[in-house]
């Protein structure tokens, strides 16, 4: 994963779900799905529109899944895979 993903992934994160967090508050192992009350199915639902956006990327439904949700570290390698794909 890069650190720039990482770094925007972090941005994201907080300003889709409202967290509180500063974006050095969440390392790559810091928990998500299960762990973060904010990440419920609207949250999810916000998350993936707000990735998408961001990164110009498209998440299908069959990608959808607790483990692409686990931490920010895979979130963020996710999403430096589906960069890499489309360029």
């Amino acid at each position: 994963m890069t650190a720039e993903t990482l770094t925007a992934v972090r941005e994201v994160l907080i300003d889709a779900l409202e967290l509180p967090d500063s974006p050095a508050d969440l390392t790559p192992d810091t928990q998500l799905f299960g762990a973060r009350p904010e990440l419920d199915s609207f949250g999810v639902v916000a998350l993936v529109g707000a990735l998408e956006d961001r990164f110009d990327i498209t998440i299908d439904d069959d990608e959808f899944g607790a483990e692409l949700f686990e931490t920010v570290g895979t979130l963020t390698a996710f999403v430096d895979d589906k960069r890499a794909s489309a360029a």
